[in-house]
């Protein structure tokens, strides 16, 4: 379905299911170079267990108008407006990479309309290197080969995420260029890297979160590795672990898996 947020159309798949509001609310927020579909097993299940879902595609990205975020900052202030757009006075969040630091300072933000926190691949600082920050900005497709190679620790998951036998590497590599063509005014992947790289707020956000907080890590992730998140973790008055023993796209690595945790996670804190 489509909702006006920030005067933009903002797509938010909803898991085949009616949009309720008054359901328990989940908001997935994806990455850099992602949109809603790296989680569909996810969101699909909850959909269908429960749950209201709101799998949305960032201001920019693909279905959805307005402008890319630029930081941090200004996408946990879309999150906020999206939540209130769709009328829901409270949700758990969902996020991916530069999706997790989304989350987190939303949730730093709007205090206890957040429920609960999943972080999924974080790290903080998320710095980005100065060669693959030059290659996202002048050599774009340079640089998805470089990312999808670090993040992959599989060719091809169980079934269950995108099919049995799925080339992970190549679904990944068609939908970071299909969202980067999505949007010929902005290069979403060198603005998607420099929110990234720029934010600083990510241990004071955490000493706010006043909800439970469960980190999803990759044991083989390369872009966010376990030692980058233990700043955040210090942090976090509620805070869970789930080690799982993919790389840094856990949604399609090991799918059923990090659908256990969320599982685990939102109903023990419901």
């Amino acid at each position: 379905m489509f909702l006006t947020v920030q005067g933009a159309a903002t797509y938010c798949y909803t898991g085949g299911t009616p949009f309720d509001a008054a359901k328990p609310t989940v908001v997935f927020i994806h990455g850099v170079l992602n949109d809603h579909s790296v989680w569909i097993l996810q969101s699909r299940y909850l959909a269908h267990h429960g749950w209201n879902v709101l799998a949305i595609d960032l201001p920019g990205h693909c279905r959805s108008a307005g402008q890319p975020p630029a930081s941090v900052e200004d996408a946990a202030d879309f999150i906020i407006a999206l939540m209130d757009a769709a009328g829901v006075q409270k949700a758990a969040l969902v996020g991916h990479s530069f999706g997790s630091l989304v989350a987190l300072e939303t949730a730093a933000r709007a205090g206890a309309r957040v429920s609960q926190l999943v972080l999924v691949g974080t790290a903080f600082p998320m710095r980005v290197s100065p060669a693959l920050l030059e290659a996202s900005l002048h050599e774009p497709l340079k640089a998805l080969t470089m990312v999808n190679v670090f993040s992959r620790s599989t060719l091809a998951p169980p079934p269950s995420a995108l099919g049995p036998g799925t080339w992970i590497y190549g679904a990944s590599m068609a939908l970071g260029k299909r969202v980067l063509a999505s949007n010929p005014q902005v290069n979403l992947f060198h603005t998607g890297f420099l929110a990234c790289d720029r934010y600083r707020n990510g241990e004071q956000a955490m000493a706010a979160v006043q909800c439970p907080v469960l980190f999803a890590i990759g044991s083989s992730d390369q872009m966010t590795p376990p030692k980058a998140a233990q700043g955040l973790l210090a942090r976090a008055a509620q805070a869970r672990v789930v080690q799982l023993p993919g790389g840094h796209h856990q949604m399609t690595e090991t799918p059923q898996q990090l659908l256990q945790a969320l599982l685990d996670f939102l109903r023990a804190d419901a």
